[in-house]
């Protein structure tokens, strides 16, 4: 017997009828600190990091004192980036194991906005924690913020800029329990957002925009997330999809089916968009509720319900 592609419910709705759903905010919880200082002029890499009076001058240094590759024990590391342009940080993050009781946090120490650092590219961290940040981008290449296989990841009250000058402005692949408040995630010439196998967390209270093609898709058997009261706005091919097309080889088991699973799509304010203000592109239990659309779909439709694409983009054996 065929099974059923996908089970959706569209509800159309003006603000009255919102729904609240949880969790509306991750808990960092109240961890022991160590303080790791940084101001980009007046700090000193010699020095302890430990007041803002003993700042060090990068945040390679910083990050540099974070063990390894290890489970981070006994407390957390927090970075406290002063105001202004930070230029010197890794080439590649990677592999900082921090944990609920001891999590690694890059804190702006300012109004948001008021700390600026390159694009990142940050592979196989855990509970790693970004509050008050800009992303600027400045270069042509890459992305404007790219996490690869980490786990618990926030970014609250961030800008990422890409500037036209990268393919996605937000890329995840191969991650769980990914949380993105309050931030402003704007101007990648493909997307503001593209989710690849990423699963569990929630996209809430932010303003999505600028994308050549869908404003933000959640695909490659990505599950269980909440996008919810967000502005998404000023893209071509459409506003947000749950599911698109992937290769293969990109998915985790054991969400292999499906492009998305059990993604709620609700309170959101999608509009300018040429395209569909939304859609599910080979989906399983998808939720669009009480989402408001003005100004979408004048080269097409309003909402499109399709099936999903599969490809294999060279790695044979893994497909």
């Amino acid at each position: 017997m065929k099974r059923t592609l996908f089970a959706i419910l569209v509800t159309l709705a003006g603000a009255s009828f919102a729904q609240s759903w949880n969790p509306a905010a991750y808990d960092i919880g109240s961890p022991v600190w160590q303080d790791l200082w940084v101001h980009p002029v007046t700090g000193n890499d010699a020095a302890s990091g430990a007041t803002s009076n003993q700042a060090l001058r990068t945040v390679t240094e910083a990050w540099s004192r974070i063990p390894i590759n290890v489970t981070i024990t006994n407390h957390g590391y927090r970075i406290r980036l002063l105001p202004g342009l930070h230029t010197n940080v890794p080439v590649y993050w990677e592999s900082r194991h921090g944990t609920p009781a001891c999590p690694v946090w890059l804190v702006a120490e300012g109004t948001n906005g008021s700390v600026t650092l390159p694009d990142l590219n940050i592979f196989n961290c855990r509970h790693l924690y970004f509050t008050g940040i800009r992303f600027n981008k400045t270069s042509s290449g890459g992305d404007g913020f790219h996490l690869e296989r980490c786990e618990h990841v926030l970014l609250r009250q961030c800008i990422i800029a890409a500037n036209n000058l990268a393919q996605e402005a937000l890329k995840a692949n191969q991650c769980r329990h990914l949380y993105i408040e309050d931030c402003d995630i704007a101007d990648g010439d493909q997307n503001a957002i593209d989710y690849v196998a990423v699963q569990y967390g929630h996209i809430t209270r932010s303003r999505i925009h600028g994308a050549g093609d869908w404003a933000m898709y959640v695909k490659g058997g990505s599950a269980q997330i909440l996008i919810d009261a967000n502005e998404i706005y000023d893209a071509f091919t459409g506003g947000i999809t749950a599911g698109q097309g992937t290769g293969f080889e990109y998915m985790e088991t054991p969400w292999l089916h499906y492009e998305a699973y059990d993604v709620k799509i609700v309170n959101n304010f999608i509009h300018d968009t040429y395209g569909a203000g939304f859609g599910v592109n080979g989906g399983y239990n998808i939720l669009l509720a009480h989402n408001t659309l003005v100004r979408v779909g004048e080269r097409s439709h309003l909402v499109e319900v399709v099936h999903g694409g599969r490809s294999c983009d060279g790695n044979i054996i893994a497909c």
